[in-house]
């Protein structure tokens, strides 16, 4: 028997995140936090994560006079009994995980054929390991609700490299496949899992790199758009990907890099 598409809700509906919970790791600052308040914005709680305590506390201040329900969750992505009891604690107390985004990331540079063993481990602990074990946790709610949406944060080096990133941008072709691996998976289940790359965005985090002139420079050179991202400009792609709107969008990693990857 042919399975029927569900119906759809109105355009307006579709996009809209009202009674649903929005779990966002690394949310304190940067892009993480820019798409935490979008979804908040379209109507979503959202639970925001990281692992300085205070920060997060401040934040979640500043969600709620802006008029969000929100909350902070503060745990280490990297560290499997710390995110089991998390999850566990959402999901008993402030709600079902409707919507996870996997933002917490970090980076560190140096050349590969002398990079520090521990620095990889880091990288890929926190942006690979750290992915796979939230999603891990989170996705038997949604499995048994058969509905819920993953939001994977990979990057433009997910496809492209440069000198002395060996670790991220390894990191980040694995969060590209993992993506692809969970939305095949949990498929079944009414599950879409999906990945955004940014390309080059200011934020706190690569503050170091827009204050190099020369770096600057070789970024809008190389950028169609000739600038860099503005973190909102991730909150739109963010919204679709959490929402109805994107119910039979799955597997893919959508670039946001004003053309970068599209360009010889």
């Amino acid at each position: 028997m042919m399975r029927r598409a569900k119906k759809q809700p109105g355009l307006a509906g579709m996009f809209g995140l009202k009674g649903r919970l929005a779990l966002v790791t690394g949310s304190s600052r940067g892009l993480g936090w820019s798409m935490a308040n979008g979804l908040a914005a379209a109507g979503a709680t959202v639970v925001l994560n990281g692992t300085n305590e205070r920060l997060l506390e401040k934040q979640e201040a500043v969600m709620r006079r802006a008029g969000h329900a929100c909350s902070a969750c503060p745990f280490d992505v990297t560290r499997e009994a710390h995110v089991q009891e998390a999850v566990a604690v959402i999901e008993r107390e402030v709600g079902s995980i409707d919507i996870l985004v996997n933002c917490a990331g970090i980076n560190r540079r140096g050349p590969t054929a002398s990079f520090d063993a521990r620095d990889w481990d880091a990288v890929m602990d926190v942006n690979v390991k750290g992915a796979w074990l939230v999603a891990k946790y989170a996705v038997h709610g949604m499995m048994r609700r058969r509905r819920g949406k993953i939001i994977n944060i990979a990057s433009l080096l997910s496809f492209a490299a440069k000198p002395e990133i060996a670790a991220y941008a390894t990191s980040k072709a694995g969060v590209a496949m993992l993506t692809k691996t969970m939305a095949v998976e949990w498929a079944p289940y009414n599950i879409q899992a999906n990945a955004i790359a940014p390309g080059y965005f200011k934020t706190d985090f690569t503050a170091p790199l827009a204050a190099d002139k020369q770096f600057d420079a070789w970024v809008k050179m190389r950028t169609p758009a000739a600038r860099w991202g503005d973190p909102q400009e991730l909150n739109g792609l963010a919204v679709f990907l959490a929402s109805e709107a994107s119910s039979f969008v799955t597997g893919q990693v959508i670039g946001v890099d004003g053309g970068w990857t599209a360009n010889l």
